[in-house]
């Protein structure tokens, strides 16, 4: 609701047409409405919390009448608290509380819920430098989750945001993207929001409008949702909805097609003995040493459970075959060098979808008592 919106400036400042787009997009499929009155595009004017009120509530409260679930976009803490009075369930903060000092002790005391997202501050454009985007965002978000506890906001009340197109350039977008499963790991639900952001836009041809953007999203949507996020955040629905429908459905038939030459197992392989002469010493690769080699794969077996053929598995006397013949070869200086070689030999069978080796050195000259020491490698192929 702010007329320097960077996709639909002016078109729902009026209220009246807020509550009809609202409307719009509940009947597409939205089950959240998230409504801001100040302008989060790059070079936006910021604007003073009560005139965002003015612009905003008599729409939240509309619609909480009429049973629609609503987000409010703010970064004020007085704006959220007015919000939530009407009847907001969800608090959006692109500054995670940062900006509003009050924000979180708010919420809290509100009983809603929010959305942390990493930003960089409120001007969107400045500091997109990181050296690793996923673990830099995932430690923020990680940090102003235990802000937000600290505050008094029970942790299933937080969702996370990792703030596509906030302080981060095109790549630094995809690369999130791209790792967005990372951030699973803080077992929060994430809201992904990449709906008409400017990365999307350089996918098209110079001079398109940003609403179609709205393919890009949809096809991001039902990435990040492949990805591990809870929920999107889009402009077009639609486009939305109608992507997610067919992936699920395309999940649901998978789920029911039987699949007897992918079902999965597992083999191992344990104390395969091997000569070779590895190590950085010059006396290990003269008189060379006897290695140890353990293997564990996971392997598609349902055909040989069902044909009860060697050919439909992996002959692991073969396999140890060859493993011994790889150790017997050229010589390397680390176990680490070998065990590589050794997964990727272990994954060149069209049956193996991933490989954990571990290679044993029991001689090693090591100076000291000791009773085995070994590294371990693991490897997988998309399939």
């Amino acid at each position: 609701m702010t007329p320097d919106s960077f996709s639909d400036g002016g078109r729902y400042v009026d209220a009246g047409a807020a509550i009809a787009h609202a409307r719009r997009m509940r009947a597409q499929g939205a089950d959240v409405i998230d409504i801001g009155g100040e302008s989060t595009r790059p070079g936006a004017t910021p604007i003073p919390p009560e005139e965002e009120q003015a612009r905003i509530l008599p729409v939240v409260a509309e619609l909480v009448r009429e049973g629609i679930r609503v987000s409010v976009d703010t970064i004020h803490a007085s704006t959220a608290r007015a919000a939530v009075e009407a009847g907001a369930e969800i608090v959006n903060d692109v500054t995670a509380g940062e900006h509003d000092p009050e924000m979180l002790r708010t919420v809290a005391e509100s009983g809603a819920r929010i959305v942390l997202m990493h930003s960089r501050g409120i001007d969107v454009t400045q500091d997109t430098h990181y050296d690793d985007v996923v673990a830099e965002v995932a430690e923020h978000l990680a940090a102003r989750a235990e802000a937000a506890e600290a505050a008094g906001i029970d942790r299933d009340r937080i969702m996370i945001d990792p703030g596509f197109g906030f302080s981060k350039d095109a790549a630094a977008n995809w690369r999130l993207l791209a790792g967005l499963r990372a951030l699973t790991g803080a077992w929060l639900p994430i809201l992904a929001g990449t709906s008409r952001k400017r990365f999307l836009g350089e996918l098209l041809p110079e001079g398109a409008r940003v609403q179609e953007r709205d393919v890009p999203t949809a096809v991001t949507g039902v990435l990040a949702a492949q990805h591990g996020a809870s929920a999107l955040r889009v402009h077009d629905v639609a486009s939305t909805v109608a992507a997610l429908r067919a992936y699920g459905a395309m999940v649901a038939a998978a789920d029911e097609l039987p699949h007897p030459d992918l079902d999965h197992g597992s083999i191992r392989l344990e104390g395969v003995r091997a000569f070779g002469h590895h190590g950085v010493l010059a006396e290990e690769r003269r008189e060379g040493q006897e290695f140890l080699v353990d293997v564990d794969l996971s392997v598609a077996i349902g055909r040989a459970a069902r044909s009860d053929r060697v050919a439909d598995t992996v002959h692991y006397g073969e396999l140890a075959q060859r493993i011994v013949a790889a150790v017997e070869r050229d010589p390397v200086d680390l176990i680490e060098t070998l065990a590589k070689r050794l997964v990727d030999l272990c994954l060149e069978h069209p049956l193996v979808d991933s490989a954990f080796v571990t290679v044993h050195k029991p001689s090693a000259p090591v100076g000291v008592p000791f009773g085995d020491v070994s590294v371990s490698l693991s490897g997988s192929r998309e399939r």
